[in-house]
């Protein structure tokens, strides 16, 4: 298949720890349900006596309540600091997502022997990934140092021109922020802010191009009792996953184009006329 440079899955890492957070919502959820219904049972004037089990069991899931609410409110925090501040693209050097990232695994850590089986779980694939989802901060570290050398500008402003694309162009604090730098940077600040966003889009990190292409992929996949196995097979899909042309894209420049046009720049026919099968049919109205 066409090759695509990327540096660090973070995808699924951050979707499966939303989805640990989300469980724990559910559970205090779950938890302050039952909490009420208790309370609404004993405040039931019809009752004629206090039931000593309801309420012990009440007094048990206060204190449970607060507990699972505050664990669901720890892990959502947690997973978003590892999605908006460790492995956002724009983001800071290497040295400080690494002290960031080993920070959430510890804190993870501490909690695990609540429920070992989903918090250990998260800990452990995050400990075992740390350099490979990590591995873009890396790639980008470099790549701003070049442009901080090529323009003789001073580091520490290249990367606050990095970081302010995390801003949204509409808010008042990015125009703000741009203000100031390009006052500290000068004339040169154009020229560093158009190569630290082509800097940004150049450092892939295999989200939606790699979804893509595995919803493509599944439905191949598990139809091929039905196509036969073997190389010919595989040959046969890695062809057209090459040459089946994109119809739409969030990136405009793909859109149309096969995965072989976009890494070549080369045109090519449609992918039944490369197999031999003549050209392609206008669509009958």
């Amino acid at each position: 298949m066409a090759r695509y440079p990327c540096h660090g899955d973070v995808f699924h890492i951050c979707q499966q720890f939303e989805t640990l957070a989300n469980i724990w919502t559910r559970l205090a959820s779950g938890v302050r349900t039952e909490r009420k219904a208790l309370e609404a049972r004993l405040a039931n004037p019809r009752r004629r006596c206090q039931d000593s089990l309801l309420i012990d069991r009440l007094d048990e899931l206060r204190p449970l309540e607060a507990r699972a609410h505050q664990r669901a409110d720890d892990l959502r925090t947690l997973a978003l600091w590892l999605e908006r501040d460790v492995l956002s693209l724009a983001g800071p050097d290497l040295p400080t997502r690494q002290e960031l990232f080993d920070f959430i695994v510890e804190q993870l850590r501490q909690r695990e022997p609540e429920d070992p089986s989903r918090i250990g779980t998260m800990r452990v694939a995050l400990q075992n990934q740390r350099n490979d989802l990590l591995a873009f901060a890396g790639v980008l570290d470099q790549k701003l140092d070049a442009i901080a050398s090529d323009t003789a500008v001073a580091g520490h402003l290249v990367r606050a021109t990095c970081l302010l694309h995390r801003k949204p162009e509409t808010s008042v604090a990015f125009w703000q922020a741009w203000n100031r730098l390009h006052a500290a940077i000068g004339r040169r600040f154009h020229e560093v802010w158009t190569a630290v966003s082509q800097a940004l889009h150049d450092t892939p990190r295999s989200s939606s191009l790699v979804e893509n292409l595995n919803s493509r992929l599944r439905n191949c996949l598990t139809l091929r009792h039905h196509l036969g196995g073997g190389r010919a097979w595989l040959e046969l899909l890695k062809f057209f996953v090459n040459h089946r042309r994109f119809t739409r894209s969030r990136c405009s420049a793909r859109v149309g184009k096969s995965p072989r046009e976009a890494m070549t720049g080369e045109a090519h026919s449609h992918w039944l006329t490369l197999l031999g099968l003549g050209p392609l049919q206008p669509r009958q109205i």
